[in-house]
């Protein structure tokens, strides 16, 4: 990635984040720019973009817990929604052949298949990105979410391997051996302490992983994948996902580079993508659909299925392989990077106000809800309490156990994670699965002026806790509101929004740190 390219996607990205949209919407766009000018990407490009796919797969692994991908509302949607989505789009394609349309003629039944086999996924790039900035990653619908989303990206790796011609070794089932390795790197990543050697060490896994997979005749990616799910559950492995968050981030910026430098779109394939992203809201209803008939509310299947609106990188690579063998025309590479373009700008704007939106559909969306409901997506309201702290993470904890000394059993935590909710439980603490955002826990919490005398925000999205904050006000509540900050900058539009007190994690750190080591001095 040369110092033109670099500044071509710090420009477009600067550009777009000042109309509130996610900067890789700009990297996609200095993609197509570069290309107008001649500029081509090269095999170093292609690398980094790579290498940036491993690392997020990687880091995707680190968070699975593997019991959660055995769930029917998890397995079975994403494999109803592949073969529906397969099925209903590989007829539209192949109806399209007898219309006479340029790109459409000459394709057979086989093909056509092909096409919405390609277009059946969605991007896990977009998914993690847009779940990681919102801090929903430990969520249930984002949880969801990603485990539809790893179950695909097994099916795609499947097919590759399948149509590639090419069996696996008989050396392939050494790979089972990998489980020996767990606690050799676990405890590897302990004595290399929380530095450098951390960091590389979260780059030479990942790598080490791909390399494996591909010496017995196995994708890369399906080995950095597993290999993040092999050390999951340990707590080192949430210092080192963190640890490669921004080496992660950096080289995906390659990634959205390779996919604008992939071809330049003409007005015929520019007119077939626009066609193609058509199909969309059907993938986002159908998902919708499928997700409630197995007891999920309203609004977690909403937020699941939105996060999942759009194409995926996967279309790129499958349409690869078609144009290699023949099956396709390469047009079609750049109408499968149009489409996925096209859809990551449609489904960033939605995203970002999906807690609006889900407000403004409520009535409808419910209506599809079934009666019954899964254990952990329930609805939970409060009893009558002095104190409410959001978001039972560090920061959050510090202030339940501060509260709680000065209230007593009087105050309660709320947190969306149910492991987190499980481990505070343990020790005896009165904390509730909830979210904040979700519109119809505001519903069923009633915030009385008289009753509760301080309401804490201390969750990790400075977006949700300004939703939740908006949503308190809006119920009237007159009461102390305080929330947690990680930016300077967004001190002032939480208190415009009406939070009384706004603190910064970073200052406030500090200033602990010396109220306690005084105190206990005195």
């Amino acid at each position: 990635m040369d110092a033109l390219m670099i500044l071509v996607a710090f420009v477009l990205g600067f550009l777009v984040k000042q109309v509130g949209l996610p900067p890789l919407l700009g990297f996609l766009a200095a993609g197509f720019v570069l290309n107008a000018f001649g500029i081509q990407g090269g095999d170093n490009l292609q690398e980094l973009a790579d290498i940036g796919i491993l690392l997020l797969l990687f880091s995707i692994g680190l968070k699975v817990r593997v019991k959660s991908l055995l769930k029917p509302e998890v397995w079975a949607v994403a494999s109803m929604h592949m073969g529906a989505t397969i099925a209903f789009l590989g007829t539209c394609v192949y109806l399209l052949s007898y219309t006479g349309l340029s790109m459409f003629t000459g394709l057979d039944w086989q093909v056509s298949l092909l096409i919405a086999f390609a277009l059946s996924f969605s991007s896990t790039v977009f998914t993690v990105k847009v779940l990681e900035e919102k801090g929903e990653m430990n969520s249930k619908h984002g949880r969801l979410a990603i485990g539809i989303l790893i179950l695909q990206d097994f099916f795609a790796v499947l097919f590759l391997t399948l149509s590639s011609g090419k069996i696996p070794s008989p050396w392939a089932v050494c790979l089972f051996g990998l489980l020996l390795l767990r606690r050799p790197i676990l405890s590897l990543m302990n004595r290399s302490g929380h530095g450098e050697l951390l960091i590389l060490l979260g780059l030479l896994i990942p790598i080490a992983g791909a390399k494996l997979f591909v010496l017995v005749g196995l994708k890369p990616d399906l080995g950095a994948l597993l290999i993040g799910m092999l050390l999951a559950g340990n707590p080192k492995t949430s210092e080192l996902a963190k640890a490669i968050l921004s080496f992660k981030d950096l080289l995906l910026v390659g990634f959205f580079l390779t996919i604008g430098l992939s071809g330049l779109p003409t007005l015929a394939s520019f007119g077939v993508s626009m066609l193609l992203v058509c199909a969309i809201p059907f993938k986002v209803a159908l998902f919708y659909l499928l997700l409630t008939r197995f007891k999920l509310r309203a609004r977690t299947a909403f937020l699941s299925s939105l996060s999942l609106a759009t194409y995926s990188e996967f279309g790129l690579i499958i349409g690869a392989l078609g144009a290699s063998k023949g099956w396709l025309s390469s047009e079609w590479l750049i109408i499968f990077a149009l489409s996925l373009s096209i859809s990551f700008m449609l489904a960033s704007p939605l995203n970002k106000v999906a807690y609006t939106l889900y407000a403004t559909l409520h009535d409808f969306l419910i209506r599809f809800e079934t009666k019954e409901r899964l254990p952990d997506d329930q609805v939970v309201s409060v009893g009558d309490v002095d104190g409410i702290v959001f978001g039972m993470g560090r920061i959050g904890a510090a202030a339940y156990e501060s509260l709680h000394k000065r209230y007593g059993k009087r105050v309660i935590g709320v947190d969306f994670d149910l492991e987190t909710v499980n481990k505070h439980r343990a020790n005896g603490w009165n904390v509730l699965q909830g979210d904040a955002t979700d519109y119809d826990f505001w519903e069923r919490m009633q915030v009385r002026n008289n009753q509760i005398k301080l309401l804490m925000l201390a969750m990790p999205s400075f977006e949700a806790n300004l939703y939740a904050v908006k949503r308190i006000r809006s119920g009237k509540y007159e009461g102390n509101i305080a929330a947690i900050v990680a930016f300077d900058d967004q001190i002032e539009v939480l208190k415009n929004a009406g939070v009384d007190l706004v603190f910064s994690a970073h200052k406030e750190a500090g200033k602990g740190f010396a109220d306690h080591v005084c105190e206990e001095l005195s």
